[in-house]
């Protein structure tokens, strides 16, 4: 199986803790960070994903949003120039220990998170950031997983 991915969730999966918008929402996540830490494959997707299922129909989601879509492109466009390679709708990417490593050491100094401008997440994600990403649930090549209670 894949994990289908929106660009900008390339980022705030680096920093995911088990927080986030409903009870539904973290349990769902919760279940892709294992599957990520497993070594599943990610598909890039546009529009909603695997992620923001639990959100779809609601009257807070803001997941069909343009702005969101401008946000995808954004991390997309910096994840593909961390990476040295082309990301776009379709493309296939697994995160393996080096890769995650690259991308939150990125992250940590700022150098691709021009995508996170305006969202309601950020001050969260620089604190774990700065703390090292301590508590971070996705972890490539983990021998233990984040638990789904």
């Amino acid at each position: 199986m894949t994990i289908r991915l929106r660009g900008h969730h390339l980022l705030c999966l680096l920093t995911f803790v088990g927080e986030g918008y409903t009870p539904s929402f973290t349990r769902n996540y919760l279940r892709i960070a294992q599957r990520l830490s497993a070594g599943e494959a990610i598909e890039i997707i546009d529009g909603p994903d695997d992620i923001c299922a639990p959100m779809l129909g609601l009257p807070e989601a803001h997941c069909c949003n343009e702005n969101i879509r401008d946000r995808d492109n954004r991390a997309l466009a910096a994840v593909a120039d961390l990476l040295g390679f082309s990301l776009g709708v379709g493309s296939m990417l697994v995160l393996d220990a080096s890769r995650l490593d690259a991308l939150r050491a990125a992250f940590a100094r700022d150098s691709i998170r021009a995508a996170c401008d305006e969202c309601e997440w950020s001050a969260l994600c620089t604190r774990i950031a700065v703390e090292g990403f301590r508590g971070a649930l996705v972890d490539a090549g983990a021998s233990a997983t984040p638990r789904c209670d």
